[in-house]
């Protein structure tokens, strides 16, 4: 699953990533990726389930949605993932090719909003990558996207917790999910779905 072609391609955006933060190029421009550990978690979380269809809201160059993809293809899953920046859609696209995932992960380019009101697809994991405004509104969209046993990791509530902390009070206080902070890199807000909405 984590094949040689796969590992390049992480590896140079890691590199390309820790160039970018260097030379203290703008955020809006880089690409603004999970660090490899969270790479690796969604990884764990994608393998594990048979046939997993995975959301992934803020696909940006592709770096979170390859470990993504190469988890999922090893029992049959798929990867949908929503970005509007038409500059990180195109890398996302040559980067997701390069690794040779394209068969397991579909880009969606566009507004997130007007996408995830459009759908009428069933997911078991959403990775929640996006503008920390927008986390509250998002969740809300994708909920009726999702069945009991369904997962949402929402990234950086710790490194973001001014902005974030509300977000992750309201899903540990929701009786029906089960939502917990996980201390790992920026922090993920792990959250399962008790009861459908």
């Amino acid at each position: 699953m984590l094949d040689d072609r796969v590992l390049a391609v992480l590896a140079r955006l890691e590199d390309e990533d820790r160039a970018e933060r260097d030379v203290g190029a703008p955020a809006r421009s880089r690409s603004r990726q999970v660090e490899p550990t969270t790479g690796r978690f969604l990884f764990a979380l994608a393998a594990a389930q048979a046939g997993v269809e995975v959301l992934e809201i803020g696909g940006s160059r592709g770096y979170s949605t390859i470990w993504l993809a190469a988890g999922a293809r090893g029992l049959g899953g798929r990867v949908v993932s929503l970005e509007q920046d038409p500059e990180k859609c195109a890398a996302w696209q040559a980067n997701v090719a390069e690794a040779g995932l394209e068969d397991w992960a579909e880009l969606v380019q566009g507004d997130a909003f007007a996408t995830l009101r459009g759908t009428a697809d069933v997911f078991d994991l959403v990775f929640l990558d996006a503008e920390k405004e927008d986390y509250e509104e998002l969740f809300a969209l994708a909920l009726p996207l999702l069945e009991p046993g369904a997962i949402v990791v929402a990234d950086n509530v710790l490194s973001h917790a001014d902005s974030l902390a509300a977000y992750s009070a309201s899903r540990q206080a929701d009786p029906s999910l089960s939502s917990v902070t996980v201390p790992l890199d920026r922090g993920l807000e792990l959250t399962t779905i008790l009861k459908a909405p």
